[in-house]
């Protein structure tokens, strides 16, 4: 039986370095040669400067120090994603990292608030979560780890500078042994009886042999499409943006802990504040807005001078038929791409590598765990799907003809079916997999006035003082507990965590 000695992992960007530290770190108790080809000559996509929660747990797992790593990457906490005229022109809220209450008697807290609503009685559903409040008046701080107290039932990532992630995770996977070689492949040479990779031929004629590559070439898959033509599922029909704008420019104003994306004609915009510099990018669909059209509207809306050009990508929004074909295990964009509309890009590389360590083959590769793999990321990508496309599809918009179009969309069956259940009731269909929990659909359903007609009827057991009195101590205790949190800008300092170079200026670049 065959063992699995050599992995050569083909691109440096962050899923590139990402998966060099999993698997160095995991496996460094093995016999097992890691390789990463990366050319400085092609240059790197840098997705995923926002992020969800899931990365702290990443970085934990290689024993990075948090105050380091932020000072390296430039980053910023994030308790959330303000969403910006989505439901209507003018609408604004922040689907945040966390729950909104606490359960009552083991029912959902949004339930009581259905109930209190339709009377009218109800404040802001917003106004009973921690992280939204926080995160609205620019504060922060680690969550409380007694679960009792109100500040305690939330979570947080980050916003950074993901080349200098990668640069980061470089040393770290460097350090465990990982080598890197600096050229651009040339040839793949398949085996003519598996048909699996072989070996790759750099420019400078090295060739460099593996049992199992690692495909993080980005949109071009260059082991995953090019060599093994895998095919490619298109989703262009439910996610139609095809094209972005990215420029990053001077900071302003104070620090927010949160990421904003603003609903546009054709399109949306992002904008994600790190220590030194904003981050800013335009998605649109090219069949309602030009490019020329596109990028005045994102350089016309800047907060401060840009500190660069501005770099156009292109995309078709899907997935590979398979993430893992033969030998070829794709991770990142060369895997499949969906709009960073919910900060899922790193997420999705996250659980790729997650579960390649998991069905890690030590002899021979398995089929069935192939097939395990290709089950599981497809179920990731789908839920990530639909909960992006939630966005466009609960809305009132239709001053546009991009808006609408998803006016009249037929839904995925999968989605629908969610959507049927809370329209009724405020009942949230739970899935198998699927990185978005129940809060989170919450925070969009309803921050795009999606109302359910009815509310858990197990509710009405509670008198209606009691009720008002039980509601109205929570969002008293939400505000109090935020008045006692710094602003994020003080607590980064207090946590070491304050990069040492200065905010980059226009005038400098």
């Amino acid at each position: 039986m065959t063992s699995i000695s050599k992995v050569c992992i083909l691109g440096g960007g962050t899923a590139g370095w990402m998966s060099a530290a999993a698997l160095s770190n995991k496996f460094n108790n093995l016999d097992l040669e890691i390789t990463l080809i990366e050319s400085d000559e092609i240059g790197t996509i840098g997705v995923g400067e926002a992020t969800l929660p899931h990365i702290r747990y990443f970085n934990q797992t290689l024993g990075i120090n948090e105050p380091e790593f932020m000072k390296s990457t430039e980053a910023t906490f994030k308790l959330g994603i303000q969403f910006c005229d989505w439901g209507r022109r003018g609408d604004h809220y922040i689907h945040p990292f966390g729950e909104y209450g606490q359960p009552i008697d083991e029912l959902d807290f949004h339930q009581f608030w259905l109930r209190l609503n339709q009377s009218g009685r109800a404040p802001r559903l917003s106004d009973y979560s921690y992280p939204v409040l926080a995160a609205e008046k620019g504060r922060f701080r680690i969550p409380d780890e007694d679960i009792t107290r109100i500040g305690s039932n939330f979570g947080y990532a980050y916003q950074f500078d993901a080349s200098l992630y990668a640069r980061f995770l470089r040393n770290h996977s460097e350090l465990n042994g990982t080598k890197r070689i600096e050229g651009r492949v040339i040839d793949v040479e398949l085996d003519g009886e598996t048909g699996n990779v072989r070996s790759v031929t750099l420019e400078s004629g090295a060739r460099i042999e593996a049992d199992l590559f690692v495909d993080c070439s980005g949109f071009r898959g260059l082991l995953i499409e090019q060599a093994l033509q895998t095919g490619y599922d298109d989703w262009s029909q439910w996610l139609p943006c095809n094209r972005a704008i990215a420029v990053p420019c001077e900071s302003r104003g104070e620090l927010l802990p949160y990421t904003r994306a603003t609903a546009r004609t054709a399109g949306w915009q992002w904008r994600i504040p790190l220590q030194h510099r904003t981050g800013n990018g335009h998605v649109y669909w090219n069949e309602f807005v030009s490019d020329d059209e596109a990028a005045h509207q994102l350089m016309t809306s800047l907060e401060g001078p840009a500190l660069a050009e501005p770099k156009q990508l292109f995309f078709k929004t899907g997935r590979r038929n398979k993430f893992w074909n033969r030998n070829v295990v794709a991770i990142g964009l060369s895997a499949g791409f969906l709009e960073p509309l919910e900060s899922t890009s790193i997420h999705l590389i996250q659980e790729g590598i997650t579960a390649l360590v998991e069905l890690f083959p030590t002899t021979e590769i398995n089929p069935l765990d192939i097939a395990e793999y290709n089950t599981h990321m497809a179920l990731n990508f789908e839920r990530v799907r639909d909960f992006l496309l939630l966005h466009y599809v609960a809305t009132q918009r239709d001053d546009s003809e991009m808006w609408r179009f998803f006016r009249s969309m037929e839904l995925p069956q999968s989605l629908q079916e969610k959507i049927a259940a809370w329209s009724s009731r405020g009942y949230l269909l739970k899935y198998e997999f699927g990185v978005f929990l129940p809060p989170s659909w919450i925070a969009v359903m309803l921050g795009q006035n999606l109302l359910p007609e009815g509310y858990d009827p197990r509710v009405d057991r509670y008198a209606d003082g009691d009720l008002v009195r039980e509601m109205e101590r929570v969002r008293l205790e939400t505000e109090a507990a935020v008045r006692n949190t710094p602003t994020q800008s003080e607590f980064l300092t207090r946590y070491g965590a304050t990069s040492d170079s200065r905010p980059l200026s226009a005038s400098l670049t």
